[in-house]
């Protein structure tokens, strides 16, 4: 395991539309292989190489790109200060090469900038025009939900679409049947205040169901002879106790199977899963290591070096996800702000999740964990299938939402 790590583990479950109640899928468990752990560099190499071809550009550029990303987070924190009260979306783009495009309101133009970012440079475009800024597009979902839920036939999914300065609602095509396409969009839009596009997923929101992260979790529930399996997310600690994190609609009682082929059960310390929350805390009988599963054979592991918090992601960001159903792929942030579909928080979700597009999501990721290089970002929640039941998106729960007195087990 490279740093000693003796057991993994991995959590999943369902994505179950409009909101259904989640289901599990059964898996045998498996011993877990030899890995070898990854540095910083090796890591970047590896998530350039699977997101080259979704760019059509060289792995050498994708990871350049890579670097450029990283490297211009303080630039467009500072961006976003700057122009808090025009600021409609902050979005990358990534052909025919690395950029940033800043939405504003209003109609004053600004002039291009140029960064220099990490020994290269990145322009900075400025697009006005917007109808809403960022703020008042959370506050119209915050504000509108659940009127725009009581409305439709199945309650939608709401984000906000950096890129356009768009409320996005993913709704039902039950819903787009009935109205039409223009009639539902403007009378949303009327009913929000702000621009609205429609997204139309027939199933729109559903909970996917060593010790290190992006390993298998076999799971029980009371009354029920079956094992389940979920994919846990990061090691986290509270200064004392050493746990993993998974998702709070994963089975209560765990185990994992240790490098012996054994199985040991971690102790069920506590869930949180309503409005910004679903992680659940299982306890590790010994100390662990930063480190988690980072390909599809559970060969690579890496440290985890630091985390990317909410407000720092942008549309158009890469970032990768490790499940034990999908394995290892990495893809775009899409919508931020999210509110997905349903009664998948303990009711109607706050608009405080992230999307991703594809390529991969399925019933056995859930609580995978979501990052790029050694940088967490999430924990893997649910997502939405098309009607050939391949993948639409993923959304995944911040780190920032970890339950108060955890945090992330960091390598020194």
């Amino acid at each position: 395991m490279g740093w000693g790590v003796t057991s993994i583990i991995v959590a999943a479950a369902v994505l179950v539309a409009g909101g259904a109640a989640a289901q599990s899928v059964v898996i045998p468990p498996l011993p877990p292989p030899p890995t070898v752990l990854q540095t910083a560099d090796a890591a970047r190499m590896q998530d350039a190489g699977a997101i080259a071809a979704r760019l059509a550009v060289t792995p050498e550029e994708a990871a350049r790109q890579l670097r450029l990303q990283e490297a211009s987070i303080p630039a467009t924190e500072d961006i976003a200060r700057r122009y808090a009260d025009r600021l409609a979306g902050i979005a990358i783009d990534h052909r025919p090469t690395f950029r940033i495009v800043v939405l504003l309101t209003g109609d004053t133009p600004l002039a291009e900038e140029t960064l220099n970012l990490a020994g290269d440079t990145a322009v900075v475009s400025f697009v006005t025009g917007a109808k809403a800024s960022q703020t008042e597009l959370v506050q119209a979902i915050t504000a509108h939900q659940a009127a725009i839920r009581a409305s439709l036939i199945g309650p939608p999914g709401l984000g906000v679409d950096q890129r356009t300065g768009e409320l996005v609602a993913v709704v039902s095509g039950r819903d787009v049947e009935r109205e039409g396409v223009e009639l539902l969009r403007d009378r949303l839009a009327t009913l929000a205040g702000v621009p609205v596009r429609l997204r139309v997923v027939d199933q729109p929101a559903l909970d996917l169901q060593d010790v290190s992260g992006g390993m298998r979790l076999m799971g029980s529930v009371p009354g029920d002879t079956r094992r389940y399996v979920c994919t846990s997310g990061f090691v986290v600690t509270d200064g004392t106790r050493d746990a993993i994190a998974t998702a709070a609609h994963c089975a209560d009682s765990v185990s994992v199977r240790t490098a012996d082929g054994g199985e040991e059960m971690l102790e069920f310390a506590g869930q949180w899963g309503w409005g910004n929350q679903d992680v659940q805390i299982n306890l590790s009988p010994r100390p662990l290591q930063p480190v988690f599963f980072a390909d599809t054979a559970k060969m690579l592991t890496r440290p985890v070096t630091g985390a990317r918090g909410r407000a720092a992601t942008r549309a158009g960001d890469i970032v990768c996800h490790r499940g034990e159903r999908t394995g290892y792929s990495c893809s775009l942030v899409e919508l931020t702000d999210f509110a997905p579909a349903g009664d998948l928080c303990g009711g109607a979700c706050l608009p405080t999740w992230t999307t991703v597009a594809g390529p991969t999501c399925k019933g056995g990721d859930s609580g995978s964990p979501v990052f790029l290089g050694t940088t967490a970002y999430g924990i893997l929640k649910g997502g939405s299938y098309r009607t050939d039941g391949s993948c639409a998106f993923y959304f995944y729960m911040s780190t920032d939402y970890l339950p108060t007195g955890w945090r992330l087990l960091t390598a020194p």
